[in-house]
């Protein structure tokens, strides 16, 4: 065990305990204030912040990172200005603490209150974008919550930039410099050393692979709010609109296949799976997407279509995989019954949709499907925060406790009893 680095991280978490108890009494007016001056020092900062960020595209090329995963690291004028309106937004939020949740009294004059307060300690462990430090900072901070984040070692520079303008903001506003943390070395040991601070940490959340993920809800002895796979399925039942299902379906695989909500999955009931073939396949190849069939789906496709090189056999391990690409594996079904069944064992329970005319067989799937978004007549890709009218997001919850689905600023607290007597006793 490195005992320098063991010591080092927890003197990050004890100082995190001590600003979260700050925090949790900081009325509305104060972490308001703070937000605004994170949101001018961030901006304030541009220049070094792409700087630190040019060290860190430097070694993305380096090292082969791919187009897509430099973009996403990339950041500019633009993006720190998108990013301090982000912050400028949560700041105008109502806050999400002190909320009366529940009141009532009993017969021998006891009054309880049940109020929404702050997580407490939050451990945030994050890969890739820069723009989640802010991200994560600013909704922890407006719900009271202290947090210490954990970013990816090709993102360390820009990291470290951001969250030093966004300390000094705090500051600036009288909350403590250690209310926003961020681990400022990249050694993987790190990651167990906080999955075993129980003792400062409230709650972990890993974003990233699953291999991140798995890694985190192993360890961690505290809760974790998991954010899995997002194996997302679209059916089309029998009495769809198929023009509308077309558009959902096109929308839902090639929008943004390589993000969460994207849907992955094509079930089309069998007696219209032929004619949604004809006109949606061709549309869908003619976006290039890889069709994985079941061989129902490809005996279905008119013959025009069969010989295309893009139509392939679904294996099994198909309709379990988060492709986040523009592969879709496609199944026949008999009934919404089968839909929900299929989903059930092989999605991911984070956004499913139906398409169809008919309400009951609507509310069929809306009540059977249990993920944590389910979709009527519209698109799996509105399963985001800022969609939800929720702001920015902590990131998509497929666990069931305490969040599920975007988790925003109200996820981002728990709650307390408090009771008010006059003396009684049992």
């Amino acid at each position: 065990m490195n005992e320098d680095l063991h010591g080092q991280i927890h003197a990050i978490g004890e100082a995190a305990r001590v600003a979260a108890r700050v925090l949790a009494i900081t009325p509305s007016s104060t972490k308001d204030a703070a937000l605004r001056a994170m949101a001018d020092r961030l901006l304030e900062e541009t220049e070094s912040i792409i700087n630190a960020n040019a060290l860190d595209l430097e070694a993305g090329t380096k090292n082969g990172l791919s187009e897509a995963m430099i973009d996403r690291l990339r950041l500019d004028e633009k993006r720190l200005k998108a990013m301090a309106e982000g912050i400028r937004t949560a700041a105008s939020l109502p806050d999400p603490v002190g909320r009366s949740l529940k009141e009532w009294t009993k017969e021998n004059g006891l009054t309880f209150r049940k109020i929404s307060v702050p997580i407490g300690v939050i451990g945030i462990i994050y890969e890739s974008r820069p723009n989640v430090t802010s991200d994560a900072a600013v909704l922890c901070l407006k719900a009271g919550n202290a947090v210490i984040l954990r970013g990816g070692s090709e993102a360390i520079h820009s990291n470290k930039a951001i969250a030093s303008a966004l300390q000094a903001g705090a500051a600036d506003a009288g909350l403590p410099a250690s209310s926003i943390q961020l681990v400022p070395v990249t050694d993987r040991e790190v990651v167990r050393i906080l999955c075993e601070m129980d003792r400062y940490l409230d709650c972990m959340i890993p974003r990233g692979g699953k291999g991140l993920i798995e890694t985190v809800a192993r360890h961690a002895r505290m809760p974790v709010i998991k954010h899995y796979d997002g194996i997302c399925a679209v059916y089309v039942d029998k009495v769809a609109d198929l023009a509308m299902a077309r558009e959902i379906i096109v929308n839902a695989k090639c929008q943004r296949p390589g993000v969460c909500n994207a849907a992955e999955t094509l079930l089309l009931h069998r007696d219209i799976a032929s004619a949604f073939l004809a006109e949606a396949g061709k549309l869908l190849l003619d976006y290039g997407v890889e069709l994985r069939c079941d061989a129902a789906a490809r005996s279905l496709f008119p013959d025009h279509l069969k010989a295309n090189a893009l139509i392939k056999e679904a294996s099994k391990e198909d309709f379990h995989t988060e492709f986040l690409s523009l592969i879709l594996a496609v199944k026949v079904v008999d009934s919404v019954e089968e839909a929900i069944a299929h989903i059930d064992s092989h999605g991911s329970h984070h956004s499913d949709a139906i398409v169809t005319a008919d309400s009951s067989t609507a509310e069929k799937f809306l009540q059977g499907v249990d993920s944590a978004t389910v979709y009527w007549n519209a698109s799996t890709r509105f399963t985001d925060g800022g969609e939800f009218g929720f702001g920015c997001e902590i990131g998509i919850s497929t666990d069931k406790l305490h969040a599920r689905g975007p988790m925003a600023l109200e996820e981002l607290t728990s709650y307390k009893y408090q009771i008010r007597g006059s003396g009684q006793v049992r």
